[in-house]
């Protein structure tokens, strides 16, 4: 589906206007990475995951309602996987390396793109997840370093690709009020049922966390995405989120004082040249 406008300037306009909005999810989710990695050393992933998604469908479901409930669940059910080994990833490993890890879902969307959308991936598309796997094979420190929690996130970032094209294919359909409610639920629900078995007492700075991440970084970020990547397109929206991982290690380092080796470093400029890469593909009319 294309949109139209009525002239070039409200085009354009309609189009930087996506563009913040997307650059400020990423900031959001940015933040996020440091500040669950503080929580999650006193609270279970699932639960801490439970209680958010709980108050993000309270949330969702007062402002936008119920909604469609079939394809909201089937975001929500890829969104639940995604964000259970993710959270459960960086109880493991360091905030940073989570952050640079997950942003490998952005090299992995063309590949769930030319399946669900018929998108053909670029030369430069296909090049790029090499050169991404041996950033990820530097940032985590080789064989050596490679923990659990690497592998984890490595999961999680296969969710999010899969999720941020079912987005775009599912939003050209339905309203974006319509899919956000469900998918909070869904998440929720799963979360609670893997969680069942751990210790469900937070403390008071957690539960801020949570509901913090609850608006901003879940429906608000979910709102945003399915009103306007569909407006940009899987490949300029995946250039967009290369800002994710930037905003992870910049904060990681003013939250947590973390810092990235030189290899590390290197590393994480291979996966930012490789995601830049994997975005690289002209958009035609």
């Amino acid at each position: 589906m294309h949109l139209r406008y009525n002239s070039p300037d409200m085009r354009t306009r309609a189009h930087v206007l996506a563009v913040i909005h997307l650059v400020i999810i990423t900031a959001i989710w940015g933040i996020t990475f440091p500040l669950q990695k503080l929580v999650l050393q006193s609270a279970s992933p699932f639960v801490y995951n439970a209680v958010r998604f709980w108050m993000a469908s309270l949330i969702a479901y007062f402002v936008f309602g119920k909604g469609r409930l079939k394809y909201g669940m089937i975001l929500g059910i890829v969104l639940a996987l995604s964000y259970a080994s993710q959270t459960w990833g960086l109880s493991i490993t360091h905030a940073t390396k989570s952050g640079f890890i997950t942003s490998l879902y952005i090299v992995v969307i063309p590949v769930f793109a030319y399946f669900l959308e018929n998108e053909r991936p670029s030369f430069m598309q296909t090049l790029s997840f090499f050169l991404a796997f041996v950033g990820l094979y530097l940032i985590s420190g080789g064989v050596k370093g490679f923990n659990v929690g690497d592998l984890l996130t490595i999961g999680c970032a296969v969710g999010f690709a899969l999720h941020v094209v079912l987005i775009t294919k599912f939003s050209k359909s339905f309203e974006e009020k319509d899919l956000v409610f469900s998918q909070c639920l869904m998440v929720a629900i799963l979360n609670t049922m893997f969680g069942l078995s751990d210790t469900w007492r937070l403390s008071g700075y957690t539960l801020i966390i949570a509901l913090f991440a609850a608006f901003f970084a879940t429906v608000y970020a979910l709102w945003i995405q399915l009103k306007y990547q569909k407006k940009l397109g899987n490949n300029f929206t995946a250039m967009i989120y290369l800002c994710e991982p930037i905003f992870a290690a910049l904060f990681s380092w003013l939250i947590l004082g973390e810092r990235l080796s030189f290899v590390q470093f290197t590393g994480c400029s291979l996966m930012i040249l490789a995601i830049f890469m994997s975005s690289l593909k002209i958009e035609r009319e």
